[in-house]
């Protein structure tokens, strides 16, 4: 039953994701007094409802999201609200307390990928110090007088510590003359390497450069401030890479065709279930951030969407609604059924012609 775990880690990883989202706009509804009618993950039909309170609260059978419904959310709805409960009403709150419960979805999910991550390098994942393993003969690094044991403590000058960012360094600088500052027997050495053009590109297509070094596999003790350093770190890391994704997918510098879909999910569920925990909690970190990111780009039907109108109520001192609203929804709605079926249909070519395994041939 190999496809038990890709089943199992798909439904731990969304499951999470989904109910932290919701939870999010939950809590911070009910902490401004709004009505919350339903919690549902999933979108229906309902397959349990259970209603405890005021809230009904439901598993749904359709897994791509979730949603909660809170009372009078929708200005142009006709639903009638009771006048003893106007005032929990979503509509009859301030527009910061609104802007508060919307944006609290993407928030949660970005500060759960920092708490995951920061758990992580707390429970021990490893971080690799920048202290040279082996140097590939006649490669830049051994052309350089680099040697085994050496400890890279800066690169042109910027101190590094761990190997991360010394590869980093590296990378950027493929064909242009480098100073890597090396600690070797207690000395300090400045020595001159040029990275070479790899054939490896990064996922911008930009190349990279090596300079024939492997790590020696000692790890940095990070200690609890550390690790939780290194947690913010790491997760700022990683939101500069969707942000810097997402910009070049609307400037066209990445093709559309580098979008994954659910299908890619319950791939990398499965394999970084089967890789272990630290995998799984850095593919759930990641994914968090990006659903967080790409749920406050301005589309209408997303929360980024419901802020915009926001935004354009505080400037014109009045909602939006009417036709402009509706045309705005439907515009939003046509662009999520077609970035649907756009990675879907990525997902599946890329099986048809790459197999099953997200693993490189």
């Amino acid at each position: 039953m190999w496809y038990f775990e890709y089943v199992i880690g798909f439904i731990i990883l969304l499951g999470v994701l989904i109910f932290v989202h919701e939870f999010g706009h939950f809590i911070v509804a009910k902490a401004a007094g709004v009505k919350v009618l339903k919690f549902s993950l999933g979108f229906p039909p309902a397959m349990i409802k259970r209603t405890w309170g005021e809230t009904d609260y439901m598993l749904s059978w359709v897994p791509l999201g979730g949603y909660v419904k809170l009372l009078g959310e929708d200005p142009e709805s006709d639903e009638e609200i009771p006048p003893e409960e106007i005032h929990r009403a979503f509509t009859s709150k301030s527009l910061l307390t609104r802007t508060a419960i919307i944006a609290a979805g993407p928030v949660f999910n970005y500060l759960l990928a920092v708490v995951l991550l920061c758990a992580g390098y707390l429970m021990g994942l490893p971080v690799l110090a920048s202290e040279i393993g082996t140097v590939v003969e006649n490669s830049p690094a051994a052309i350089a007088g680099v040697k085994t044991g050496d400890l890279i403590t800066a690169v042109d000058g910027v101190p590094i510590q761990r190997w991360d960012e010394m590869r980093a360094a590296i990378e950027q600088n493929a064909g242009r003359k480098v100073t890597i500052t090396v600690e070797r027997g207690g000395k300090i050495l400045d020595l001159t390497v040029m990275p070479q053009l790899s054939d490896q590109k990064d996922f911008f297509g930009r190349p990279l450069g090596r300079i024939g070094v492997t790590p020696s596999g000692k790890k940095v003790s990070l200690g609890f401030f550390g690790a939780i350093s290194e947690g913010i770190r790491f997760s700022g890391h990683l939101t500069g890479l969707v942000v810097e994704t997402v910009v070049k997918l609307f400037k066209g510098e990445v093709s559309a065709k580098a979008l994954s879909g659910p299908i890619t999910i319950v791939q990398a569920s499965g394999e970084s279930l089967r890789a272990g925990l630290f995998s799984f909690v850095f593919l759930m970190s990641f994914i968090s951030i990006n659903l967080a990111i790409i749920n406050l780009l301005p589309i209408p039907i997303l929360d980024g969407g419901h802020l915009m109108f926001f935004l354009v109520e505080a400037i014109i001192r009045r909602p939006v609604t009417g036709r402009v609203r509706q045309v705005a929804t439907q515009l939003g709605l046509l662009f999520i059924i077609f970035l649907m079926v756009l990675v879907f249909y990525n997902d599946i070519s890329r099986i048809a012609t790459q197999g099953w395994s997200l693993t490189p041939p």
